[in-house]
């Protein structure tokens, strides 16, 4: 059985969402609004490594523009977005950045 963390998510609900991009690390901001989904990536990638695939989970659909402006500014590559929705319907993406991986 899945222990649900802060915001009431499992970890299998993280894993269903997120079972198309092979991330490092995930980043679990659903429910919470612009800009705090950014500034959870950037307090992750602060502690990674270049090179490490960074995903957010975001219910806020500000974080599938605010995510890769973030990367482009900051020299990161963005990789992609993805949708799927929630158990309870809730639409969830997947925005994932690459560190130090701006060509």
């Amino acid at each position: 059985m899945s222990t649900p963390d802060a915001g009431g998510h499992s970890p299998a609900d993280t894993a269903d969402v997120h079972a198309e991009i092979a991330a490092d690390v995930v980043v679990d901001a659903r429910g919470l609004r612009c800009p705090i989904p950014v500034i959870r990536l950037a307090a992750a990638a602060r502690d990674a490594a270049p090179g490490t695939m960074l995903s957010v989970l975001s219910t806020d659909p500000a974080a599938r523009h605010d995510v890769p402006a973030w990367a482009r500014m900051r020299g990161h590559a963005f990789v992609a977005t993805d949708e799927s929705a929630a158990d309870d319907g809730t639409r969830v993406w997947s925005v994932t950045v690459r560190l130090g991986g701006a060509q």
